[in-house]
């Protein structure tokens, strides 16, 4: 195991989490933006429709390896119920995601970040997910305000998702380094783990049970490469201290 120049990681319960989701009420928050109604939709009809746009199509998508941006997904939503709003495309995800969860930080975040900051250890983001990159920068510099992350990548932006190693090789050329001077850290152990693995960057696995009935570990099963299994970030701050030494 060597010293890292960079540690990449994971959004969604790796750096934050979203306690108590709601689409709906995220919605709610969107509709006070409209300027033209003409089907006079109601909240119920927006539920509707995202359940066709996005629970159906997308997560068809979503399921074979592939992405589309929730610009797009809006876009298709919104004129499906000829609904136009006061708002850029930006501000519609901002508006939603804020309103369906503000977002919280994962136990400790801030603490390991100002540890790799003020050791030199550079840092970087690659979610799956459906909102842009632009989204997810502001919802991280809000939470974390600390941060120093050189860049932040969605799957959304790039259409792959983890584990597609692409995705992780995009990353590496952007921060113009080899493979094994870099980390990944992740909760998902396939998409994160084996994703970063395949690319020849040192996976860590942070198993965190904050929030941890938000995914399906049913189908999930224990890494087929070798990386290592933490808990809390404290484990990661006392393993960089014991190679630094």
């Amino acid at each position: 195991m060597k010293y890292p120049k960079m540690i990449i990681f994971d959004y969604g319960h790796t750096l934050l989490y979203e306690p108590d989701w709601d689409a709906v009420r995220g919605n709610a928050e969107l509709l006070k933006y409209v300027t033209k109604n003409p089907n006079n939709c109601t909240l119920e009809d927006v539920r509707k429709g995202a359940e066709l746009i996005f629970g159906k199509h997308i997560e068809n998508i979503r399921k074979i390896g592939y992405d589309i941006s929730g610009q797009v997904g809006d876009k298709v939503l919104y004129e499906y119920l000829g609904i136009e709003f006061s708002l850029t495309p930006l501000e519609m995800e901002t508006v939603f995601w804020n309103g369906a969860s503000m977002g919280a930080i994962m136990p400790d975040t801030d603490k390991m970040l100002d540890y790799i900051n003020n050791n030199g250890i550079r840092s970087a983001v690659i979610s799956n997910l459906l909102w842009s990159g632009a989204a997810l920068t502001e919802r991280l510099n809000r939470l974390l305000p600390e941060n120093q992350f050189e860049f932040v990548m969605t799957s959304s932006d790039y259409f792959l998702r983890k584990p597609n190693r692409i995705l992780f090789d995009i990353a590496l050329q952007k921060a113009g380094i080899c493979s094994d001077d870099v980390w990944y850290c992740g909760d998902n152990p396939q998409a994160d783990i084996e994703g970063a693995s395949q690319a020849g960057i040192y996976p860590v696995w942070y198993d965190n049970d904050t929030d941890k009935n938000y995914r399906e570990r049913s189908i999930e099963h224990v890494p087929e490469c070798e990386h290592l299994h933490i808990h809390k970030w404290d484990e990661l701050i006392e393993l960089l201290e014991r190679l630094k030494a």
